[in-house]
């Protein structure tokens, strides 16, 4: 694959300029229900060539519904789809890549037990002779194609050994490989850190360049003010507005997305003074990070911030004791914690939100109230016995102290938005009563008003004497919730920074 673009043949520049003023998709009127529930009452969309095209909107607008209809994996009830003025009904998403629509979905799919290589180039392999796969020439194939890029994984590692950020970028990499007309991103960087976003969208310019076209999903919308062209807002499964992203600020698109205005958290400074709840001396664990030392006081909210590999999620792992460390000491209230050992942290007083909330964070097929009661059963049970009515009032409770929307508490919380779901996760730890809360990137794949309302949480929590730790690679976010910032930079502490005085930049320019 390459990406860059060359020029077009004498005679013909006006004619591509012409058909870049003319839609590459429209989109009209489509609809889409499930056991007569409405997912989608009126999906619009119009996609010029050239152009990244968000589509804006929060947990349950009917964003996905609308993108797995143009992709062909679901079939639309009503509505229209046009590319370039034919009408089109895909019927899988192999119809619509021959079509030339490709999507990077939300849901990572790798295929753990093989390589990179094999993963991008899975069901279409150079063969010798049509019979047997020609792996040199499959891996010099991906190689070119990440070097173009300029993303950094290797080829014949397997897919298991890297990271979530790793896995993220290899997905990309294979939609990207398809060349196609239309590229649909469904929140692609919501496991990778701000240098590897930057690497992205200069490869989504390239494609651009050559007259492709992106659909482009995130909640990240500093990412949206600085890629895309133009956008559109769905709302409760309706099309709201469209228009150039240009005409428009943060606010607009805040409000129209939620529907109302909302306010930023505002936070305050912990008293001075307070006892220190977490220590950290010295941790180190082979090469993911190397003598950290930070501490969390009563009332505080600490910030890590760091690129992609900078150890941020290895260290809080380490410190909940799913990893034993190489060197150093963990102690809560002044006591040392067990190092290797997680039931021993929750017992005493940690809890944590991980990174992958649908990988190790929830059991997706179980209801709502096994995954909200999952970590506490013992604090409810007698002689072994769970006390079902404990744990059902426990679990109402939760859902009414976090508003997660779902009709019912024995729901399948696969079911629920992502906001819904994130919900889910944070009530499960709260009913272990913890004293320091560890979150590795809280919000990511949720909506802005979700955001919000964790962003407060987070506040609530450390103001009645608790602790937070918590990552995350969205900058603004960090600056939002943190009272005082630590910044990674391969694998160690390089700065500790006021969160009040820490400006954007500043804290970009530390961890470059």
């Amino acid at each position: 694959m390459h990406l860059s673009t060359g020029a077009n043949p004498e005679g013909r520049d006006e004619v591509a300029v012409k058909a870049r003023d003319e839609p590459l998709l429209v989109a009209e009127g489509i609809t889409k229900s499930f056991n007569g529930v409405p997912a989608l009452r009126d999906g619009r969309l119009v996609l010029k060539r050239g152009t990244v095209h968000a589509l804006c909107g929060g947990n349950g607008a009917g964003k996905s519904t609308f993108l797995n209809i143009v992709m062909g994996l679901l079939h639309r009830d009503e509505g229209s789809i046009q590319i370039d003025g034919v009408a089109v009904d895909f019927r899988s998403a192999a119809d619509a890549l021959r079509h030339g629509v490709t999507i990077i979905t939300q849901e990572l799919s790798p295929v753990p037990e093989m390589t990179v290589a094999e993963n991008i180039y899975l069901g279409r392999e150079p063969k010798i002779g049509g019979l047997v796969v020609d792996f040199p020439k499959m891996r010099q194939a991906a190689k070119r194609l990440l070097d173009d890029l300029e993303f950094d994984v290797p080829v014949s590692a397997r897919m298991r050994d890297l990271s979530l950020a790793q896995v993220q970028l290899v997905e990309i990499a294979k939609a990207l490989s398809h060349r196609a007309d239309i590229v649909i991103m469904d929140e692609p960087t919501s496991a990778i850190g701000e240098h590897e976003v930057h690497i992205l969208f200069n490869a989504l310019k390239r494609l651009k360049a050559r007259g492709a076209a992106i659909i482009y999903v995130s909640h990240k919308l500093t990412e949206i003010f600085e890629i895309a062209d133009e956008y559109t807002v769905f709302r409760d499964g309706r099309f709201i507005e469209s228009g150039p992203i240009s005409s428009i600020d943060r606010n607009h698109l805040v409000t129209q997305i939620v529907g109302h205005e909302i306010k930023s958290v505002e936070k305050g400074r912990p008293n001075e003074g307070a006892p220190i709840l977490l220590e950290v001396r010295s941790l180190s664990r082979g090469s993911h990070f190397k003598n950290i030392s930070v501490t969390v006081a009563a009332g505080e909210v600490l910030g890590i911030y760091g690129l992609l590999g900078s150890g941020r999620t290895e260290f809080l792992e380490t410190i909940y004791g799913i990893h034993a460390p190489t060197a150093g000491d963990v102690f809560l209230d002044g006591k040392r914690v067990d190092p290797g050992n997680p039931k021993k942290c929750i017992q005493r007083g940690m809890a944590m939100v991980p990174e992958d909330r649908k990988d190790t964070g929830l059991v997706l097929c179980a209801s709502i109230a096994h995954n909200i009661a999952l970590s506490s059963l013992a604090l409810r049970a007698v002689s072994g016995f769970v006390r079902r009515k404990a744990e059902a009032a426990a679990t109402d409770g939760m859902m009414r102290l976090h508003r997660i929307k779902a009709a019912s508490p024995n729901v399948a919380v696969e079911t629920l938005s992502g906001g819904n779901q994130q919900k889910v996760v944070f009530a499960r730890c709260l009913l272990t009563n913890p004293r320091l809360l560890i979150c590795d990137e809280p919000t990511r794949g949720i909506d802005e008003g979700s955001k919000q309302e964790i962003y407060t949480f987070l506040r609530e929590f450390a103001a009645k004497g608790n602790g937070v730790l918590v990552v995350s690679s969205e900058a603004p976010e960090i600056l939002q919730i943190s009272d005082r910032i630590a910044v990674f930079r391969q694998g160690r502490l390089d700065h500790v920074v006021d969160g009040h005085e820490t400006t954007l930049q500043m804290l970009t320019d530390l961890a470059s």
